[in-house]
């Protein structure tokens, strides 16, 4: 007993016990998060899709992300970025790019489903990242709890009703309207352009799900009150009104000068 207390009050017990706690927490957070992952997304390609998808990533992608995905001067490497990022970017024509910018312009889509799932097989095989969601959590979400995620995470960027926003140096935080679902989920996950990376220990697959429904019923309700003007809130509304209500007074005036006249 009395050489237990000893080794208790040992100088060294203290970082032992914070070693030993961290590995603990560590173990445990890891462990939730393959829970999260595997919960919120399907990885199953064929031995065909990625042979297929390096076919066309070696013509199509290789110049600018090197052969292999690993990284040129003019591309990122793709080793680990996972299939939802190819899914999304080559998705919504962001890749291949057009021109070089601050950020990938979407366009129209180069590839078809089918194509875009085998090259997302072959990045997917290079190493391991975010997956595709599954279809269970693109929809069927809490509408009102989506609204409070998105106004706490999004909004700053994307404006509160998902109308976009000017960032920094030419670049921009696009608008959600006509996004599917997937591909909003997507981007929340692999954080494309200038997003930050929301990963399930920051929204929950669950609170992907709310968000996603939220968006896509602030776009079926349109715009109930009248023209948006761009949905840029009541700063944009005010000055078309001081604008317009101020060209109304000045040919008002303009018209009974010329009365009297």
């Amino acid at each position: 007993m009395k050489a237990l207390s000893q080794k208790r009050r040992h100088p060294l017990a203290a970082i032992a016990l914070l070693l030993m706690g961290l590995l603990i927490t560590g173990g445990l957070y890891a462990v939730a998060t393959t829970v999260n992952e595997a919960k919120a997304s399907t990885s199953t390609f064929s031995a065909n899709d990625v042979e297929e998808g390096g076919k066309l990533f070696a013509a199509n992608c290789a110049t600018c992300h090197g052969m292999g995905g690993s990284g040129s001067q003019d591309g990122p490497s793709l080793v680990g970025v996972g299939a939802a990022s190819v899914d999304f970017q080559v998705g919504t024509g962001r890749m291949p790019m057009q021109m070089n910018g601050p950020q990938a312009l979407e366009k129209p889509v180069q590839f078809n489903d089918q194509q875009t799932h085998q090259l997302a097989a072959y990045v997917a095989s290079l190493g391991a990242g975010p997956a595709i969601p599954e279809q269970s959590l693109l929809e069927g979400g809490d509408a009102a709890a989506g609204g409070e995620l998105f106004r706490t995470n999004c909004a700053m960027c994307h404006n509160a009703a998902a109308a976009g926003g000017a960032l920094t140096r030419g670049k921009f935080a696009p608008a959600l309207a006509d996004t599917s679902g997937k591909h909003i989920y997507e981007a929340m996950v692999t954080g494309p352009q200038n997003m930050p990376v929301f990963s399930d220990s920051n929204i929950t697959p669950e609170g992907k799900r709310d968000i996603i429904t939220f968006l896509k019923q602030i776009e079926t309700n349109g715009s109930p009150g009248g023209a948006e003007l761009g949905s840029l809130g009541p700063v944009a509304e005010g000055l078309f009104v001081w604008i317009a209500g101020l060209g109304v007074i000045i040919a008002f005036t303009i018209w009974l000068t010329s009365r009297t006249s």
